[in-house]
């Protein structure tokens, strides 16, 4: 993995809020790491959310064609794991936002259908049981992401200046300038790439995805990692019943089982 990022990365990513990594994979490991996940995909059925604590299914309707959408698949497969917390991963997170130490959030692949809907601008931190403006998702393209099938977008900047405020990921897809009226004349950039590349973006970066208009998937990987020491906000999201029944507002998120250390 080509996890090393230059002066000019790290100033890049600060500013603009996200990074686009050209090869970050090696045809082998590219080759290992798509197997690895096409078969936790396959292992996981119906079920959203692997590990079977957390009781979600795949959506019909608009969203279900969006992307189907798989999370957690580090706890049911050792290839997966072992990439989602490699330890040079960790180092690069904590260079890109000047943290110490993160812990994985949780993972997810993103298949986007034959024919799949756009997804709509967004936030991802808002989303989750912890906020911070340090949190970051890496984004893996299993396969050539193109204009043509779905690639990525994002608003540089939007990371500066964005609250905690967020929409749905529906048929709307631009109801995230109904929050944030001062992004609708901000020009995006889009970030097309060829399989085994790779984008790092902050939390709370808006970003969003093209309609896949090919009879072929759009396969990606991607995981959400959280700064070390982060706490409760309240919000289940995909934390387990038994634990989330655990937790109070502001208490420190360090299960290891459920959000492991990188490094």
């Amino acid at each position: 993995m080509r996890t090393q990022v230059n002066a000019d990365q790290i100033a890049q990513y600060r500013r603009d809020g996200f990074l686009v990594i050209e090869d970050f994979l090696s045809p082998e490991e590219l080759g290992e790491l798509k197997g690895a996940v096409l078969e936790a995909v396959a292992s996981v059925g119906a079920k959203k959310v692997a590990g079977g604590e957390v009781d979600w299914e795949d959506s019909e309707g608009y969203y279900g064609k969006v992307f189907t959408q798989k999370l957690n698949l580090w706890k049911v497969h050792p290839t997966v794991k072992r990439y989602m917390l490699d330890p040079g991963i960790g180092r690069m997170l904590c260079e890109l936002e000047g943290v110490e130490r993160f812990r994985v959030w949780h993972d997810q692949a993103l298949i986007k259908p034959a024919w799949g809907n756009p997804t709509a601008w967004h936030l991802d931190n808002p989303y989750w049981s912890f906020s911070s403006h340090h949190s970051l998702s890496l984004w893996i393209a299993l396969e050539d992401a193109t204009f043509q099938n779905g690639c990525l977008y994002f608003l540089p900047g939007t990371h500066q200046e964005a609250s905690f405020d967020n929409v749905g990921i529906g048929e709307n897809v631009g109801g995230l300038f109904e929050v944030f009226p001062q992004w609708k004349d901000r020009e995006p950039v889009p970030a097309p790439m060829r399989a085994g590349s790779a984008s790092l973006h902050n939390g709370l970066c808006a970003h969003g995805a093209g309609a896949n208009m090919t009879p072929r998937t759009r396969a990606a990987m991607t995981c959400a990692y959280m700064p070390d020491g982060s706490v409760f906000n309240g919000q289940a999201n995909i934390l387990p019943p038994a634990y989330l029944a655990s937790l109070k507002v502001g208490d420190t998120l360090d299960n290891d089982a459920e959000n492991p250390l990188l490094g």
